[in-house]
């Protein structure tokens, strides 16, 4: 099923940070890696629905040493959307790092030597799609525990185009996802809404599909709450979804895959391939509102202070 987004408009508005000196903060020092940190108490237990899912996520896919070696994977993406009843090409990024956050102020510290830190990983993804009428940007930055590649500990997106800017965050407390949004849209404007938290994000479908027991082919529900990345901060749309993993045909993909179908409602339904070799790449997307991304290429590097390497080819 493919939707027009004539009346919701996209945009970013953190892209600034990306791009002005010192946006984003200091390099993680070397030794983080081996120290060890201790994660506050609260907000550690998964709810009894995503304890259901425990068997078929391995907890420890983000603990290996690969994502300790200060650099970020950032992958580069062909993409469509449609805008405006039209299909629109552009360049789609998602970029995934290590960082430690401390408890305080839950963003990645500047200061090492905090006796409250945790480490996470951040999901950002990023584009700018052209329009014939004005471009629309949207940046969703996502974190996660290291141990919990399931639950999602924070999520944070905005958007900007000629119309206004929105921003929306979620921040798990423990006991509840809190939201808090601020909308140019008539009938939202300010405000914020305590939310469920036995659910899994569409938006980070792309980062905790690659913590699946793969090997399992498991099929399995779970609730699901609808994309976020949009201009509009209504109540959010909720799904008993159905997943199902299997071998993905050889023709699909460049390289070998396993295919994720995760079905919203019978007549929502995405795809989403991911490599079967370690950190197991999203090498495409396809999912029920148009939305469609091809890698294009893939690249370890310190995003934050050097430029992208162009030889490094999606394999």
């Amino acid at each position: 099923m493919r939707y027009s987004i004539r009346h919701w408009p996209l945009g970013l508005g953190l892209a600034v940070s990306l791009s002005v000196g010192g946006g984003c903060s200091s390099p993680e020092p070397a030794q983080v890696a081996d120290k060890p940190t201790t994660a506050p108490p609260r907000g550690e237990e998964l709810p009894n629905a995503l304890r259901r899912l425990a068997p078929e996520f391995n907890p420890q896919w983000a603990m290996d040493t690969l994502w300790e070696d200060g650099l970020a994977e950032v992958a580069v993406y062909n993409a469509e959307r449609v805008i405006y009843d039209e299909v629109r090409q552009f360049e789609y990024v998602q970029l995934t790092v290590k960082e430690e956050f401390n408890q305080q102020y839950k963003v990645k510290t500047d200061d090492y030597q905090r006796p409250d830190l945790f480490p996470v990983m951040k999901v950002n993804q990023f584009c700018r799609i052209p329009t014939d009428q004005y471009p629309y940007h949207f940046l969703t930055s996502l974190f996660f525990r290291r141990e919990n590649p399931v639950g999602l500990y924070k999520l944070t997106t905005s958007s900007q185009e000629w119309c206004g800017n929105t921003f929306k965050a979620f921040q798990d407390d423990g006991l509840q996802y809190m939201q808090t949004y601020n909308s140019y849209w008539d009938g939202q404007g300010v405000g914020r809404r305590r939310l469920r938290r036995d659910v899994l994000f569409e938006d980070a479908l792309p980062y905790t599909l690659r913590s699946l027991r793969f090997d399992t082919l498991p099929t399995f529900k779970a609730a699901i709450c609808e994309l976020q990345q949009t201009s509009k901060a209504g109540s959010p749309v909720y799904y008993n979804a159905e997943i199902q993993v299997r071998e993905a045909p050889a023709p699909d993909t460049p390289e070998p895959a396993w295919l994720v179908r995760v079905q919203l409602e019978p007549k929502k339904v995405s795809t989403y391939w991911f490599a079967r070799k370690y950190p197991n790449v999203l090498l495409r997307q396809d999912t029920w509102d148009g939305r469609k991304l091809t890698l294009k290429k893939v690249s370890r590097y310190a995003y934050w202070t050097h430029p992208a390497p162009d030889s490094t080819q999606a394999k």
